[in-house]
């Protein structure tokens, strides 16, 4: 059975809920998955203070377990157009399995959140990407078969780099994902799935 890992960061509960939303659809496509968090490095009294969410139910998640998994979503929100520091952190500490290709051929993906519109979604997983590659992962998006990224009815995130959500409701308050951003979530853990299952097979290299 194909098996994917959604590692994650979440401040306030937002890529959380995506998270979950990615997972099941990487479910739908009959794939073990697992939800980790990666650990927090602010310290436990600046979390508090900026009301960070710390109840949280994923396990925390280490370096050395990634190589077990066939596909690894990762998700980030979004610091001045960035990855979260703390996915930085945890991604930085790859070099070991970078100096041994222990992710060559594995399948990457990733999903974000922003606090408005233009705060950085894309720019955010294309910083991902980057690493991604360097790592030796195959990257995979949210392809335009998702028709909801090509809504225009409503304020909405998604694009073809990955899924993401708008945490902002533009007034300062929050605002939860949306039905459409977890509908981008869901189809592109399926599609990671898939698309991982497919190269575990073989079938995509016979293809080429």
């Amino acid at each position: 059975m194909t098996k994917v890992l959604v590692l994650y960061y979440s401040s306030y509960g937002h890529i959380e809920t995506m998270a979950e939303e990615m997972a099941r659809g990487a479910r739908e496509a009959e794939a073990e998955v697992a939800i980790k968090r990666v650990p927090e490095i602010v310290p436990d009294h600046v979390a508090q203070r900026a009301g960070y969410k710390v109840d949280q139910r994923a396990d925390t998640a280490a370096v050395a377990e990634l190589p077990d998994y066939d596909a690894i979503i990762l998700g980030t929100p979004t610091r001045f157009g960035n990855m979260a520091a703390q996915m930085k952190n945890f991604l930085d500490q790859c070099g070991g399995l970078w100096f041994e290709n222990k992710l060559v051929g594995k399948v990457g993906s990733v999903f974000t959140s922003t606090g408005s519109q233009h705060g950085g979604q894309e720019s955010t997983i294309l910083s991902v990407h980057s690493v991604l590659l360097h790592l030796g992962m195959v990257v995979v998006g949210l392809p335009y078969t998702f028709k909801g990224q090509m809504r225009m009815d409503e304020v909405t995130g998604c694009s073809p780099y990955g899924a993401s959500t708008l945490a902002d409701d533009g007034s300062g308050g929050d605002r939860r994902p949306s039905a459409n951003e977890l509908a981008g979530a869901r189809f592109q853990g399926r599609h990671v799935a898939e698309i991982a299952r497919a190269l575990a097979a073989g079938r995509l290299t016979e293809a080429a």
